[in-house]
């Protein structure tokens, strides 16, 4: 039964990896998942955790990233994530889902979910994908208030905070750093400052916060796609991929649509598509049959 169910690895260990690695000195490499089975891909290629994004899981609902979604939509796939993972899940907890008192629910909603962390943004509530225009912040007061109430509610102390700004695009990135250093202050155990442009905004932000720090890498946005390797040099702790498995299976899932829609048939389609043999690898299928039939393979004792 070990790992087959769920995980081997307990939240509370799982957070505490996620701490050791931010202070490791080796980036930590966070590819989004919008379902449990590409987080155990995530897993068994090798990435130090998985993020969930709030982006993503609107998308994945069929809705956009405008805060229509609720804590109890988000734990809930969050839980589904971290079952199935011995990697740390980082997701996406917006604005907290209302005002400071609802951020430190939102915490102790999460770490019952077993999540390892959560990111935190400044943005005006309902708020909107970082990387489009027309955005709000808060003033720094309020986030702060937010922040301190968050880490208030936390109860296993390695359930790490992190602190989002959105205010480059919108004050600019002195503000941003200035933010940034605030919310350290109130506990921020990590710093994401959203949509920075170039490398050297990335350099800027890192001279200047003494606090660990979160890269967002999120193909056809307003930054620049840096390597992990060139991020790890910068100094930065960790990054994350938010939506690229689901723009990968997206147009994957699109072009074979039109294909079958157009053809009548999916025959020229299945070097594209995954195998039952690799999907039941995935899934330990074997396993379970094990299991099962140890559990249903007996002999009934005859009558004494």
């Amino acid at each position: 039964m070990t790992g087959l169910l769920a995980a081997d690895t307990s939240a509370a260990d799982k957070r505490a990896a996620f701490r050791a690695g931010l202070a490791s000195g080796r980036i930590q490499r966070f590819p989004g998942t919008f379902n449990p089975l590409v987080a155990k891909l995530i897993q068994e290629i090798g990435f130090e955790g998985v993020h969930i994004s709030g982006a993503m899981l609107a998308a994945d609902l069929g809705l956009p990233d405008i805060g229509l979604t609720t804590l109890s939509e988000v734990a809930g796939r969050g839980q589904q994530i971290a079952r199935v993972t011995d990697l740390p899940s980082l997701i996406d907890a917006d604005t907290g889902f209302g005002e400071p008192m609802n951020a430190a629910r939102t915490v102790t909603v999460l770490e019952d979910a077993g999540i390892a962390g959560c990111h935190l943004e400044d943005q005006v509530n309902p708020k909107r994908c970082g990387h489009l225009d027309g955005k709000a912040v808060v003033p720094t007061a309020d986030m702060v208030r937010r922040l301190r109430a968050a880490v208030s509610a936390r109860r296993d102390p390695n359930f790490v905070i992190c602190a989002r700004t959105d205010a480059a695009n919108i004050e600019g990135i002195d503000a941003a750093i200035d933010r940034a250093r605030a919310y350290a202050e109130a506990g921020a155990d990590l710093i994401f400052v959203e949509a920075l442009t170039a490398t050297a905004d990335f350099e800027k932000v890192r001279e200047s916060v003494a606090t660990p720090l979160l890269a967002n890498m999120n193909e056809f946005g307003k930054s620049e796609l840096i390597s992990a390797r060139t991020l790890e040099q910068i100094g930065y702790n960790a990054v994350i991929y938010p939506l690229s498995t689901l723009r990968l299976a997206m147009h994957a899932a699109e072009a074979g649509l039109r294909e079958i829609f157009t053809r009548g048939t999916q025959s020229d389609l299945l070097d594209r598509m995954q195998p039952t043999d690799r999907l039941y690898e995935l899934l330990q299928y074997e396993r379970y049959g094990e299991f099962d039939s140890g559990i249903a393979n007996f002999t009934r004792p005859k009558d004494q």
